[in-house]
């Protein structure tokens, strides 16, 4: 059998070119796919402040609740946490009382706190401050000057290279209690090293460091053993006087950093998860439709073998090695052009902001397997498919079957249609759309409703056709029969129509998502900040206490500043993490409207609410919620209001001042302001530090540009796979039809009608995956929009939508034209006389 299988894949390179492309393709996505989910996945982070120590002791770093549940006899305990943004303290005494347990040479408290410094760390790394005696826990050591004083400040030796400076300089840094001009007093740097990858750091006098930080305590203590002390006597020694901190030991100690100097993988991980989807996705459907098409042109030979006794055992046993060997084959170059992929992909994302500048591709050889063995399976798994009805054929009629199509399991077909459309209803239907799953969940829609195509492929074109056909007429008698052989051969147009449909739909549908979700938050960001006259910002964002001076200016008759930070709310024991904003509003007039639909904001006790995070959780005005803020603390507020723009905004909007104490870096992002006369000029010759643009020109918040990048990098990915999908299957339907071009030459028609002949076909395959791809998009786009603002849309984009459309179009175009260039270049004659 195996040398049956050689000699057939030998025998019919030509016919299996595009299957070994299209596995050669998949296995390389989704390796590379696959090595980018492994990076982020087991990425650590590359800065280990604490290698001097034996155990670090940290505030809560995560939320975590538990529920008990009783069923019958059995009692069921779940366990929810979410990662917090901030770091929770520690009691201020702790330290003093590790310092006393046995094998402990000293316990430091370290307060780590963000500082906004004129340059920030490698690759854009952020900068945290700390007390001078926190150097000891790496260790720093003072390359040249002294230690800190009062109003002074140490620098490591990565920021000192990158700002030039040096001892008695004058430096800025902002925090969350206000901006000091410090004096340089040294530099320091780790042993052996210039700096601390992924931060930079700056050592305070430690008695400044609560009043220059706002911190009510330390944020990890590190303790440095005695000499000859046993680790793990020494842990257990230190767990039993520490309380609820969490004690951290090995590569762990990490975990005791300040959460924002540690490169967060939370956002890659979903992007490469779902790119991983998309890939998958893709690599399924136009694997299976490639072989399919491959199985069909060869039922002559399947036909043959059958008359000549082969039984279906044997002739499946056949298509599956062949498959195998041909994915096999195609896999040992993909591996390591997986790898490429993966790297010119992460190089992508790092220059677009997102992921972290640290983060690199491992190469790990059980994924790169793993991608190979998920090829050679989907393309087994397709021949077997392909081959179901071939190899079933009676030897009597196997001849005669090659005439005409199978036309065989029209109930599965619709079954499978049915089953896959009514689970893209239910998505569509009763899944909140316009929360943060949307995006998510329109893809999964768009999947759904493209099998439903591919499922009722032959149904469908056959019906289309019939329609499109009649257009080509205008032609002439090309035209005509370029409709007649699309009508008859409708799986075979089926087998190129839906890939363009798969290439039209799934990216239409998230371009122009994604594009109406930028649209919506820039119209909601315009209509926020509409009553303000200008917006207020700083360098590094202002601390809270400035805020009450502009707001105090004469003629400013309104303000409202903004605080970004991350809030949890929790629902049936599970903590869920939301953008929200400390919201600080003064004046006698509004400097910004969040489309308030219920209740009113303001209180200290109290928050608004966006009205998805009410409908979500189901909370009513005056409903009392306890929230967790960035650092742990938790605290209970009064929901006072329901707002509806939160785009770009947040869900909840939280007293300022509780965001400020609460939250590491508590800056004020932006002030907006409302004022009339000469308030901008003012500003900028008291602050000439500070930036006032109007309202129209307002920053907008949020990561959308990262967001919008990483949406168009999968785009690409998608977009060139199913091109060459596309371009592979009409160059295999095409090489099919050698005889039948042949058969036309000898009966006395010329190149140019046969060229003509095929370029209808293909207009009319385009026009039908065009139409069945604008459906697709349409239903999805149409329920998306609709869920978002109530507006049903079908073309959200016009630009976009005619761009996908012509690029579409003109791919399939050269695809279909191209092919039979290179086929009737050939002698055509000898072709029929060899059989070939």
């Amino acid at each position: 059998m195996m040398r049956l299988a050689l000699g057939s894949l030998r025998r019919h390179r030509g016919a299996y070119l595009g299957t070994f492309l299209a596995a050669f393709l998949a296995v390389a996505l989704l390796a590379g796919a696959g090595l980018l989910l492994f990076s982020v996945l087991t990425a650590k982070p590359p800065a280990d402040r604490f290698a001097a120590t034996a155990v670090v002791l940290s505030g809560d770093r995560e939320v975590t609740l538990q529920t008990v549940r009783k069923k019958k006899d059995k009692v069921k305990t779940k366990t929810k946490s979410e990662r917090l943004t901030g770091a929770g303290t520690l009691p201020v005494d702790l330290a003093g009382r590790i310092a006393a347990v046995p094998g402990v040479a000293d316990a430091v408290a370290d307060y780590a706190f963000p500082v906004a410094f004129p340059v920030r760390g490698e690759d854009g790394a952020p900068v945290v401050g700390h007390g001078w005696a926190s150097a000891a826990l790496t260790p720093y050591t003072l390359e040249q000057g002294r230690p800190p004083a009062a109003g002074e400040v140490v620098v490591d030796a990565d920021l000192a290279a990158r700002g030039g400076l040096s001892t008695g300089d004058q430096v800025p840094i902002t925090t969350r209690t206000g901006v000091r001009t410090l004096r340089v007093s040294g530099v320091a740097a780790p042993a052996g090293r210039d700096g601390l990858p992924a931060q930079g750091a700056v050592f305070l006098a430690d008695r400044e460091v609560p009043a220059v930080s706002g911190l009510a305590g330390p944020t990890a203590i590190g303790v440095l053993a005695a000499p000859g002390a046993d680790p793990a006597a020494l842990a257990a020694a230190v767990r039993a006087v520490a309380g609820d901190a969490t004690l951290l030991t090995g590569a762990d100690k990490v975990r005791g950093d300040l959460p924002g100097a540690l490169p967060d993988y939370i956002g890659p991980i979903s992007i490469f998860g779902f790119t991983i989807g998309i890939t998958a996705f893709a690599a399924v459907f136009v694997l299976t439709g490639t072989v399919a098409l491959g199985v069909r042109q060869r039922l002559r030979e399947l036909a043959l073998l059958r008359t000549a006794g082969a039984t279906p055992g044997q002739l499946r046993r056949l298509l599956g090695l062949e498959s195998v060997v041909l994915a096999a084959v195609a896999a040992v170059p993909a591996m390591p052009l997986g790898v490429v992929v993966a790297r010119v992909v992460a190089a992508r994302f790092r220059a677009l902001g997102a992921v972290p500048a640290q983060f690199t591709v491992g190469v790990n050889v059980l994924v790169l397997g793993g991608a190979a063995a998920a090829g050679v399976l989907v393309t087994f798994v397709a021949a077997r498919i392909a081959g179901r009805r071939a190899v079933r054929i009676a030897p009597t009629q196997a001849l005669v079957e090659t005439a005409t199509a199978p036309r065989g399991g029209l109930l599965v077909r619709v079954l499978a249609a049915l089953v896959t459309a009514g689970g893209a209803v239910a998505v569509l239907s009763f899944v909140p759309l316009g929360g943060p799953l949307g995006m998510g969940m329109s893809f999964v829609s768009s999947a759904l409703l493209l099998c439903a195509v591919a499922a009722l492929g032959p149904v469908l074109v056959r019906a289309l056709t019939a329609v499109v056909g009649r257009l080509t007429r205008v032609a002439g008698v090309t035209g005509w029969l370029a409709g007649t052989v699309a009508r008859v051969e409708s799986r075979r147009v089926a087998a190129v129509a839906v890939p363009l449909v798969l290439m039209f739909a799934v990216n239409a549908t998230m371009l122009l998502n994604s594009s109406l979700l930028g649209r919506l938050t820039a119209d909601e960001h315009a209509a926020r900040n509409a009553p303000a006259t200008g917006q207020v910002t700083g360098p590094a964002g202002l601390p809270l206490d400035a805020v009450g001076d502009l707001a105090a200016l004469p003629g400013v008759t309104g303000a409202a500043a903004t605080l970004p930070t991350r809030a949890i709310v929790a629902q049936g024991g599970k903590p869920e993490d939301h953008p929200s904003q400390g919201l600080f509003l003064a004046g006698r007039e509004a400097a910004i409207d969040l489309g308030v639909r219920e209740g009113r904001i303001g209180g200290d006790d109290t928050f608004a609410a966006s009205s998805y995070l009410v409908r979500q959780y189901g909370w009513r005005v005056g409903d009392e919620v306890p929230i967790w803020l960035a650092d742990g603390y938790q605290v209970t507020l009064r929901l006072a209001a329901v707002y509806e723009r939160a785009r770009g905004f947040g869900d909840m909007a939280l007293p300022a001042g509780l965001v400020a104490a609460h939250d590491p870096r508590g800056l004020v992002a932006a002030v907006a302001l409302r004022y009339d006369g000469d308030v901008a000029s003012r500003i900028r010759e008291r602050w000439p530090a500070l930036r006032v643009t109007p309202t129209a020109e307002a920053v907008r918040a949020g990561d959308a540009q990262n967001q919008q990048g990483a949406w168009e990098l999968m785009v690409v990915i998608s977009l060139g796979f199913t091109a060459i999908a596309v371009v592979n299957t009409f160059a295999i339907a095409t090489a099919a039809r050698r005889r039948e071009y042949a058969d036309l030459r000898l009966a006395g028609a010329t190149a140019g009608q046969v060229h003509r002949m095929v370029t209808g076909e293909a207009a009319i395959t385009v026009a039908v995956g065009l139409l069945l791809g604008a459906a697709v998009a349409g239903i999805v786009v149409g329920a998306f929009s609709t869920a978002q603002d109530g507006v049903f849309r079908l073309i959200v984009d016009p630009v976009t939508y005619a761009g996908m459309l012509a690029g579409v179009a003109a791919l399939g175009m050269v695809a279909g034209a191209l092919p039979i260039r290179l086929v009737l270049r050939r002698r055509a004659l000898p072709a029929v006389a060899d059989g070939r």
